[in-house]
């Protein structure tokens, strides 16, 4: 993991292995295609200066870069002023190809369910949405999930199963009786 920082095939190997999954977090919290395209690159770019401070014992690469993607996420208000200056630089520099913009909205728009639950999991608390998110939403373990966040995986077990609790109910209300889907089929993730 800290030769991404200094090797490109390192870095290329790593960045292939995990940008589907970084597209998906990332459609799933954008709008529209430049805003996705901005947050994953901006997921990698902290994944190369963090890179050296990566300790296998705290979790997997992948738990590790979904870390990254929540800080990197919840900076966003932080980030606004660089990402500012950085489209003020490349003024009239054309980034991405009309391809690669139809992909992106085709993801957006594939990944609009998965928008949906995140809005309505807004309701949880922040410790519990996060699990959920994590485990449900992004595919990671539990143990992954727990490693990310920096919690026992204990607490990430007992938050996961408050939030699958507290969904299921909402779900429920919200589907009706004859329509609910079952509680194993929402949440459950092997």
């Amino acid at each position: 993991m800290a030769r991404i920082s200094e090797d490109p095939e390192a870095f290329e190997a790593f960045y292939r292995e995990h940008v589907q999954a970084m597209l998906r977090y990332a459609a799933r919290r954008c709008r529209d295609s430049f805003d996705a395209a901005d947050l994953v690159a901006d997921v990698f770019l902290a994944a190369i200066s963090a890179a050296s401070g990566y300790r296998e014992e705290l979790g997997s690469p992948r738990a590790w870069l979904h870390g990254i993607a929540r800080n990197v996420a919840a900076a966003e208000d932080r980030r606004a002023a660089r990402l500012w200056s950085a489209e003020s630089r490349i003024c009239g520099h054309r980034l991405l190809e009309s391809d690669d913009i139809a992909r992106l909205e085709e993801r957006l728009d594939a990944e609009k369910v998965g928008r949906d639950l995140l809005q309505g999991m807004s309701a949880l608390p922040s410790s519990q949405r996060a699990v959920l998110e994590m485990v449900a939403v992004d595919g990671l373990t539990v143990t992954e999930a727990a490693a990310a966040l920096r919690i026992s995986t204990v607490a990430a077990r007992v938050r996961l199963h408050r939030a699958r609790r507290a969904m299921q109910g909402r779900l429920a209300k919200t589907a009706g009786p004859r329509s609910a889907p079952s509680p194993s089929s929402v949440w459950e993730v092997s």
